[in-house]
């Protein structure tokens, strides 16, 4: 089993910046991508970004030019730096995580709990 340990949520005001982060623990031979979604009520979890072990990275239009992912493979390690913060950006955020256990087994996602990340005057 893998767990995901989420932290750097909490309140800011539009404009300002947070920065997240999720540390994956477990048995992982790999990990193959690391990335954060985010929700709120009555809505679909939607993409916020994502990072491949070769370094690819994903973003969704709204956070385009304001949010960066970065990930350590070394630390099993993703951030996610949030600048220019609006109040649509208020959600919980997701930390995503696609592990392989062991060497030449299948894949499995494994999701955190979840950080509150509230933007308000």
């Amino acid at each position: 089993q893998v767990q995901l340990v989420e932290s750097g949520g909490g309140l800011v005001q539009p404009g300002g910046s947070l920065r997240l982060s999720c540390v994956a623990s477990g048995t992982i031979f790999r990990i193959t991508l690391m990335g954060w979604y985010r929700q709120v009520p009555g809505k679909e979890r939607e993409l916020v970004a994502t990072v491949t072990n070769g370094g690819t990275t994903n973003y969704a239009d709204s956070v385009k030019g304001r949010f960066s992912i970065d990930r350590d493979n070394g630390k099993n390690t993703v951030y996610l730096q949030m600048n220019s913060l609006k109040p649509e950006d208020t959600a919980v955020y997701y930390c995503n995580a696609i592990v392989q256990p062991y060497v030449n087994w299948r894949t499995t996602t494994y999701w955190g709990q979840g950080t509150q990340v509230t933007v308000s005057s």
